[in-house]
Parts: C-alpha cells; sequence; structure tokens
C-alpha cells in the first residue's frame, strides 16, 4: 500500500472521528422515528443511487486523457472519497441508534418529566417564553426549536417537571429557567431530500452527444 494512500485513508478517518465526537463515549445514538428514518433515506440512496452513478461517471471520465489534467475525473474521484466517507459515518451512526418514540404512551411520572423527546415550554426570569425540543444529535434544527440531549440546555432541563425552576450553566453565563408545560407528541423532522449527482451529467451529455 502507497503512503499517500495510507495518508489519505487516516485523515478520512480522523475526519469521521471528528464528526462523532459530540456522542459521549460510550452512549447510543438517542433518535426520533423521524430522524431515524431521514438517516436510513440518505444512507440508502447513496449506496443504492449516488454511488453508482458516479463511479459510473468516473470510469467514463478514466477513458479521456491524462487523468492528472482531467476535471471530470478528479472531480469525480473526490466525490467518491466524500461519499465514502458519509457512508461510514452514517452506518456508525446507524449501528448505535435507538430509535426512541415521543408519541408513545409513557408511564405517569416519566410523562411529566423531562427527557428526550419532550417538548419543553420554559421562561427566563425576564419572563419570555420559549418551546424547545430535545431530539438526537443529528437532528439539531434551531429553526424549528430542536436543541440535541447533549446541550447544556437539554442537559439543565432533564428530570425536571412543570412548575420546577433548573439552572442552565452555559458559556453565556448563569440563568435559571422556570418550566412551564412539559410535553410529549410526535416529532416532526425535515426529511432527508436526494440530489442528482452533478458528475452523472457528464455521462448524459456524452451519451447526447453521440447520437
Amino acid at each position: 500500500m502507497s503512503k499517500a494512500f495510507t495518508k489519505e485513508t487516516d485523515q478520512d478517518e480522523d475526519e469521521l472521528d471528528a464528526q462523532l465526537l459530540p456522542l459521549p463515549l460510550g452512549s447510543k445514538n438517542y433518535i426520533t422515528p423521524g430522524g431515524h428514518q431521514r438517516l436510513k433515506d440518505e444512507l440508502t440512496y447513496l449506496l443504492n443511487k449516488e454511488r453508482p452513478a458516479v463511479t459510473v461517471a468516473v470510469s467514463w471520465a478514466a477513458k479521456n486523457g491524462d487523468r492528472s489534467e482531467n476535471a471530470d475525473y478528479q472531480y469525480g474521484k473526490k466525490r467518491l472519497r466524500e461519499i465514502d466517507r458519509r457512508l461510514r459515518f452514517l452506518t456508525k451512526r446507524r449501528d448505535i441508534a435507538e430509535e426512541i418514540d415521543p408519541a408513545a404512551p409513557r408511564e405517569d411520572d416519566a410523562a411529566e418529566r423531562v427527557f428526550f423527546g419532550a417538548t419543553v415550554t420554559y421562561a427566563n426570569a425576564e419572563g419570555a417564553e420559549k418551546t424547545i425540543t430535545i431530539v438526537g444529535i443529528d437532528e439539531l434544527d434551531l429553526k424549528r426549536g430542536h436543541i440535541t440531549w447533549i446541550s447544556p440546555l437539554a442537559r439543565a432541563l432533564m428530570k425536571a417537571r412543570e412548575g420546577d425552576a433548573v439552572v442552565l450553566r452555559a458559556p453565556g453565563g448563569v440563568e435559571e429557567l422556570a418550566i412551564i408545560e412539559v410535553k410529549y407528541c410526535a416529532i416532526e423532522v425535515e426529511p432527508f431530500v436526494p440530489q442528482a449527482p452533478i458528475a452523472l451529467n457528464v455521462v448524459e451529455a456524452d451519451k447526447s452527444g453521440a447520437q
């Protein structure tokens, strides 16, 4: 194995490990049904659709002259490396995933306290109210008010119930929050939307020109 290949592979693994760092060591990848489906949809698409398409495009580009000066070939190879990194990342996430349905029935005490999947309305010292939902680390969506279960806010809220006051210790300072409402319901997650691989257009253009 060449040193160049070894170095590139090690770099890919380092980048993958960096992506996985937010998950506490030894923890399950807690995830909602919607987030789990999105993860599986992306994995299936990359494995069965985009990777085969880009592989075909790379094979086509490899036949067109000097590979070192072949932009189509270089782009295709780069995209394959990106896809393979993403596939390894998604596979690892899937393998440690533990799906938790916030809408599933809960025991009385668990239904009243804040755990993974809870939608919580709280107020700060000034009385300003905000509602957040605690989701998996791959489901972060601040526009929807979805925060990860490992975030400082989620950790501060954990196990609290309506009427409790909790202390949030974050980089911005210390703040007291009053819990107004805790509820569990189905969580809407942005679905995975595949994008047509750009490299495939090269192959299609070549076929059109040959007709």
